[in-house]
This record gives C-alpha cells, sequence and structure tokens, in this order.
C-alpha cells in the first residue's frame, strides 16, 4: 500500500521517497529539509538499493546527501562526519575539487559531480 508506485521505500528505520523532479543539489535539499527529511545518504548496501530502486523507476540520476569537505576528493555527510559506507563508480571520486557533490547512477555506483546539473530529488525520513 505504501509503495505509491516505487517512489517510496524503506530500508531498516528510514523510508526514502521521491517527488519526482529533477533540480539542482541546493533546491533538492531545501525541498527534502522543508518535508521533515534531508536528501537520500545511503549508509549501507540495503540503503542503497532501496534509493537505487526509486533511481530505476524514474531512470535518473539523483543527488545524495554527500558532499566533498574541505580537503579536495575526501567526502562526508552533511553533518561533516566521513563516509562509513561509499560505492563509487570505478575511478571515482575524481573531481579533485571541482565536483563537490555526489550522484548515484542507475546502476547504483556513485560520481562526484558539480552540484548545480539537475538531479533527481530523492529524500529519507
Amino acid at each position: 500500500v505504501l509503495t505509491l508506485n516505487g517512489k517510496i521505500r524503506k530500508a531498516g528505520d528510514k523510508i526514502f521517497a521521491s517527488n519526482g523532479k529533477k533540480v539542482d543539489f541546493a533546491s533538492a535539499l531545501g525541498s527534502c529539509e522543508e518535508a521533515g527529511g534531508t536528501l537520500a545518504t545511503p549508509m549501507n548496501e540495503e540503503e542503497n538499493k532501496a534509493v537505487l530502486s526509486i533511481v530505476k523507476q524514474y531512470n535518473q540520476y539523483a543527488y545524495l546527501g554527500i558532499k566533498e569537505g574541505e580537503t579536495p576528493s575526501q567526502f562526508e555527510y552533511l553533518n561533516n562526519m566521513p563516509l562509513s559506507y561509499s560505492k563509487w563508480h570505478r575511478y571515482e571520486p575524481n573531481g579533485k575539487g571541482r565536483e563537490k557533490c555526489v550522484e548515484m547512477y542507475t546502476d547504483g555506483s556513485w560520481n562526484d559531480k558539480k552540484c548545480n546539473l539537475y538531479r533527481l530529488t530523492v529524500c529519507e525520513f
């Protein structure tokens, strides 16, 4: 009943949802925070798969709640904590300070990317 045609997924104690909109990183984060959550931030394989199922449903890359820290190529959560789980695509991250956001590909792997591109909004609650 809660799947809403694949727009909502549960993994552990997190719920992931998308409004289907493609916007830049700041707008995506703002929409999620307005709804009482944050950008989807997979912390393990199960959560990554839940986000991936939404990404596949829309066939769109999505921004994740991960950003580049002060040190180039060092990525962290939005609360500035270091990553405890990652699923980088081969040869990624490679932006070396020029690509501060992270997107999920339609195969579930991650890529560092500029923050001003339009990507699918996927939030977590």
